[in-house]
């Protein structure tokens, strides 16, 4: 089932109105989400925005919190989110990074007890469309297994990189896992199997099953114990950065995943300068030879062509959980 992009965003829109957000901020919040599904991340637009109107039910998510300076150190600041919206706050911090670097070649802004961004790529867009490298990353409550262990104790830390491109900017955002928890749902709920093994089922094996990781909780870190390392180190410098609580922490609070650590960084750069050099790089990589057909794309290239086409032919959703929010 297809709907068009104005309709996805009204009824967010609606539904967040109606839970004591500002005009402004239900606009802001319900455009990222409906973004997210048009550019083919369903997995943190329509099919969030249920949990996320729980959270807010909860009083995890504090609808027109504002986040607050903490303290200054010249290119780089500490925030407190307050608990307000994690889309809202990750958008405040990537614009002061990009204010920083504008004036210091550098921001970077590290924020403590702010909620989940959905959709971490928003953010390097940001930068990107200002011209700026962008380098963003969150710790999470824990939901993966150390190397070597089976029991959940490391969070699943997205970490993005994007770099500005003239026709299409360069936007790396990648789970530590080898699925994000939201893409497992989906393939649950389409009942497809994992292209490739995404976790382990309750034998111990590398299963494509998505139900049987998710019962487990033991999804496959990429790279195996490198991705383990990753998400310790993400873990680490998100929450000495900004002073605020560790995926332990979170975890052990008991309340759900609320609360977490993020950092942004801008980088001054110039696109136009750059352009011949990223063209160089893109085309050398794009010269090799292909198995089965498929197609060498950089990333982000094909989030370009799937907006294209929601855009054209209406943003596909979940028809029950379109209805749910319907009836919201």
């Amino acid at each position: 089932m297809r709907i068009s992009y104005e309709q996805l965003k009204a009824e967010f829109k609606r539904v967040l109105i109606s839970l004591n957000f500002t005009e402004t901020n239900a606009g802001d919040c319900a455009t990222i989400f409906a973004d997210n599904s048009r550019d083919g991340v369903y997995s943190h637009g329509l099919n969030r925005f249920p949990v996320f109107v729980q959270y807010i039910k909860e009083g995890l998510v504090i609808p027109n919190a504002k986040p607050k300076l903490v303290s200054s150190f010249g290119a780089i600041e500490q925030w407190d989110g307050n608990l307000g919206p994690g889309m809202l706050n990750a958008g405040l911090c990537m614009d002061r990074a990009i204010e920083l670097a504008k004036d210091n070649g550098i921001g970077c802004i590290a924020i403590k007890n702010t909620n989940h961004w959905m959709r971490g790529g928003t953010y390097g867009w940001q930068a990107a469309e200002a011209g700026c490298i962008g380098i963003c990353f969150t710790n999470t409550i824990a939901n993966l297994p150390p190397w070597g262990g089976t029991e959940p104790r490391l969070g699943n830390n997205p970490l993005i990189f994007a770099i500005p491109k003239t026709g299409g900017h360069i936007v790396l955002d990648m789970a530590i896992t080898q699925y994000s928890f939201g893409k497992l749902w989906q393939y649950n709920n389409e009942n497809k199997p994992l292209p490739v093994p995404g976790g382990y089922d309750s034998e111990g094996h590398l299963t494509t099953d998505a139900a049987a990781i998710m019962a487990t909780k033991r999804a496959l870190p990429i790279g195996f114990w490198k991705g383990s390392g990753l998400s310790l180190v993400l873990d680490l410098l998100a929450t000495l950065l900004s002073g605020g609580n560790s995926t332990a922490a979170i975890t052990q609070s008991g309340k759900k995943e609320s609360g977490v650590s993020q950092v942004f960084i801008a980088i001054k750069t110039d696109t136009e300068q750059n352009a011949t050099l990223i063209d160089e790089i893109i085309n050398y990589t794009k010269t090799s030879d292909t198995e089965n057909g498929k197609e060498i794309l950089y990333p982000g290239e094909n989030m370009l062509r799937t907006r294209e086409r929601n855009m054209k032919d209406g943003v596909l959703v979940d028809e029950k959980i379109w209805a749910e929010v319907l009836g919201m």
